[in-house]
Parts: structure tokens; sequence; C-alpha cells
């Protein structure tokens, strides 16, 4: 049979109070009264039951996260961040996706809530009306690259007009004129925001060119997305000089693609991406990209959370940016200048 708490009190000599205050991190426990009731529970391996604790902290120690999809490295190293944060405060993750679908997200949400303390949220739909109508209003919220304005939540986004102004500017200076853009789904704030720095900032570095004439090509930053946006390339009969994807997993397809037609990377043409995955710097040539700290982003978002649920008194409307950095490597043809730059 499994132990239980009175099983624990009667083994350790003390109350089954006090037994539940050293579950709940009560400070009304001495020390030595803590350590006997640890090591009791270790030697018995008592698993504390999570619905009893729930019951009575009014916690169930698990944070809901809902990302539009799992695959790929930049999910997974955000994962990770929220995960080393959440272990070190003793927190599970109930982990789901929503493929983009604005359905999908409002069933996962919807499923999490009552099972959860507070939720990491990345999803285009996630307005405030969307909140709204999908979440109970007293739940604790951070929203990754989305804007929610009129819910009390902490927005966590990064400087993703900054970085793409960025690295148009680093193309522009290294003579590239005609510049192309992979952009990203279209109704993706991450995608809208990256397509614009690099507009706004081409047109105004360039201030002849028509805007007309911008070679944009839609992605959903996937490397089959850049794969066939590559093919495409390959097909003009005049090649732009430089490529911006809007992430690095885009840019990578497309560098493959380039490739299997002959296109030698940066010689005949620049490539450069956004987000700075672990691949990117290990791919030949390595590829220039904004450096995105996905892995910090994620830890700062579950201590943000961790404040709410702690503070629930505290929670009002915030907005947190996260700053890039441009990391020059040889896919940009940047003649003996490789490092990497504040932006």
């Amino acid at each position: 049979m499994a132990v239980t708490i009175k099983d624990v009190a009667k083994a350790a000599n003390v109350s089954v109070a006090s037994v539940s205050r050293v579950l709940n991190g009560s400070s009304s426990v001495t020390d030595e009264t803590r350590k006997v009731v640890l090591e009791t529970m270790r030697r018995l391996r008592y698993i504390p039951h999570s619905g009893a604790r729930s019951l009575s902290t009014n916690r169930t120690e698990t944070i809901g996260v809902l990302l539009p999809d799992l695959y790929g490295e930049f999910f997974s190293e955000l994962i990770r961040g929220i995960d080393l944060a959440a272990r070190k405060r003793g927190l599970h993750l109930l982990v789901s996706s929503s493929h983009g679908d604005a359905e999908e997200a409002a069933a996962a949400i919807r499923a999490m809530s009552g099972r959860v303390d507070g939720m990491i949220v990345m999803s285009p739909h996630a307005d405030a009306s969307f909140l709204a109508e999908n979440l109970p209003g007293v739940l604790p919220i951070v929203l990754l690259n989305s804007h929610a304005r009129g819910h009390n939540c902490c927005e966590l986004t990064v400087d993703n007009y900054g970085g793409a102004a960025a690295m148009v500017q680093h193309l522009v200076e290294l003579g590239h004129r005609n510049i192309a853009m992979i952009a990203g789904p279209e109704n993706n704030f991450e995608s809208a925001e990256r397509l614009r720095g690099y507009r706004e900032t081409l047109l105004r570095l360039l201030p002849d060119t028509d805007p007309d004439s911008l070679m944009i090509l839609r992605g959903d930053f996937t490397e089959d997305a850049g794969y066939r946006v590559g093919h495409q390339l390959r097909a003009l009969r005049r090649m732009p000089d430089a490529v911006f994807a809007a992430n690095d997993m885009m840019a990578i397809g497309c560098m493959f693609a380039l490739g299997e037609s002959g296109i030698v990377v940066p010689r005949d043409i620049a490539v450069v991406g956004f987000d700075d995955i672990p691949t990117a710097r290990f791919i030949a040539p390595p590829l220039t990209t904004v450096r995105v700290r996905m892995t910090e982003m994620g830890s700062r978002a579950l201590e943000n959370l961790a404040f709410q649920i702690e503070h629930p008194e505290n929670i009002k409307h915030s907005v947190q940016v996260l700053t890039t950095e441009l990391v020059v490597r040889r896919s940009c043809g940047a003649p003996g200048r490789t490092g990497t730059f504040a932006v």
C-alpha cells in the first residue's frame, strides 16, 4: 500500500499537521523538525498526493505552456529555459501546441484552466478579447511575442523590429542593394514586426527604392518554406544580392536549395536569418543572423509568471522587451568582420 502522511507522522514522531506544514513550506516549523520529516519521507519513499496538496494550498504547482508549435530548435530552446526556471522552483509543466489554429489554442487554454496555477502563452490569436473569452479572469498569464492591451497580463516580447532593422542596415553597408525577404506567416506578430523592420529600414536607407519593387516572398517559418523559396529565386532571370529570411530555419532551407542549384553562398548571393538557433553556427557557411536569447526568454517568462502567482495583488498589464544582437558570420559575405554586435 502507498505510504500516507499519517505513516510519515508516526515514523517521525510528529503530528500530521507538522508534516503538512513541512510539505507546504511553512516557516512555523523548526529546522530540526523539518530535517526529521524530510529524512523520514525519503526513507519511506513518501510521495505527496498532488490533489490533496492542491486542496490545502489552492495551488497545483503546475504551469501551463501553450506554443504555436513544438517542432524546431527555437521552441526546444524556449521550453528548455522555462523548464530550467520551473525546476528551480519545484514546479511542473503542462505543455500543449496549437499548430497556429485559433480553435486549437482556445481548446488547449480551456483544458488547462483549473489544472494550472498560471500560463505562458505564445499564440498569434492571444489578444485581449481572445483571453477574456477563454481564460478565467484571475489566472496569471505571461504572453510571449503577442499584444493583449486591456488584459492584466505580462507581455514579454523580442525587439523584432530593431533586430530586422539592424540586419538590413548591415546588408546595405556591405553594398547590397537588391535585398529580398522571406517573410513569415501573415497573421503572426513576430513576422509582421520583422517585415516592418525590413521594409521601413530599406526604404529609409535607399530612398530611391520603389516600395512596390521590394521582393517579399511568404513562408511559414519552416525549412521547407525556405527550400521552396530558394528554388523560386534560382528560377529568376536576375537573383537578388541578398536574402533576409525571417527566421533561421527558412534561411537554412533556402541555402540548401541554392546549393543544390550550384549557387555558392555568399559568393553568388548573401543569405541571413533571425533567431540564432544552435545549428546556425554549424552549417556551411555559418549563418549570419539576429540573436534572440531563447532560453533566457523562457526563464524570464517563468520567473515573471511565478511572481504574479505569488503576488496576485500586483498583477497588472506590463510590457517587457528583450534586446537582440547582430551575429555576423560568413553567409553574408562580410570580409574579415565576424562577431556579435549590439543592436
